[in-house]
């Protein structure tokens, strides 16, 4: 039975203080005994995406540049798993929004790129980010089958099933999501709860835990008098989409929690969701439309 850790942070400044600041909340973890530590998207820099700016380019590493090279040290010297997010550069013009797995070894099992690609206001990721190359991916490490997804993919039932059917224990979603400033009064807690909402669903249908590790903090956008604030609030769910543990909404905070994955096999049983699905029927899934024009 594992003990995870969902690490939920304000993101310094400066990519030494981030780092630093991640180094020292991951050893705190692994002192209250956490096995698998995640950390939430992007936690080497602030959120960029707020603005298109070609500098910011400059933020990006290739898959074994030093935020993977030092947490693969960390990991091999604690003895721990971890999920590693960060700006890849793969090639001039050729990057990408990843996370890669590190097991307790310091082995890099590999690296999952982020599917789905938004662009919204204060969330341009269009400009920086190629859609993901890989697909979909189970990562077995020593304390169990990680599946890693990234944020916006959160909100695609497609990318959770698929990742479940590869033979997910847990659903992972390192995140970088908040509210506008103009949009929090009227809109905000009702876009914070599909957004926990729709993950809890990704839980149930599949039979699997799910975590997400969200930043937190107000985060300005250095052109403009806006900015996101992250509304944290990361959260472990269940087989079942029970809440099993959840942090609050301003404050740095680490959740550490046993999970049990033999859950899974008697929650499968009851609810055979596996099973049922007639696979027979969903070709028309690959289509972007099928409904008539209105």
């Amino acid at each position: 039975m594992p003990k995870i850790a969902l690490i939920q942070t304000r993101v310094a400044p400066d990519y030494a203080a981030a780092i630093g600041h991640m180094e020292s909340r991951i050893r705190e973890a692994a002192f209250a005994g956490a096995q698998v530590m995640l950390l939430p998207e992007l936690f080497a820099s602030p959120y960029f995406c707020q603005e298109e700016l070609h500098a910011h380019f400059a933020l990006s590493e290739s898959a074994r540049g030093r935020t993977v090279s030092g947490m693969v040290a960390l990991a091999k010297e604690l003895h721990v798993v971890i999920v590693v997010p960060f700006f890849e550069r793969v090639a001039a013009g050729i990057y990408f929004n990843t996370a890669a797995v590190i097991d307790a070894d310091g082995t890099v099992l590999g690296q999952y790129r982020k599917m789905h690609i938004p662009d919204d206001p204060g969330f341009y990721e269009k400009f920086y980010f190629s859609p993901g190359d890989l697909g979909y991916q189970v990562f077995q490490t020593c304390y169990g089958r990680i599946g890693v997804l990234i944020c916006w993919d959160q909100w695609y039932p497609e990318a959770a099933r698929l990742t479940a059917l590869r033979g997910a224990d847990i659903l992972v979603y390192p995140t970088a999501i908040g509210w506008h400033p103009d949009e929090k009064s009227a809109h905000g807690e009702t876009q914070y709860t599909a957004w926990q909402r729709v993950q809890l669903g990704h839980a149930v249908a599949n039979g699997v835990f799910v975590a997400a590790i969200n930043r937190t903090g107000f985060e300005k956008n250095p052109t403009k008098d806006t900015g996101i604030e992250f509304w944290g609030r990361s959260f472990l769910a269940g087989p079942q989409g029970e809440l099993l543990a959840q942090a609050g909404e301003r404050d740095d905070e680490t959740i550490v929690q046993d999970v049990d994955f033999s859950q899974i096999e008697t929650v499968r049983q009851h609810w055979p969701f596996f099973r049922d699905r007639r696979i027979d029927s969903y070709g028309e899934m690959t289509k972007r439309y099928i409904g008539t024009e209105r």
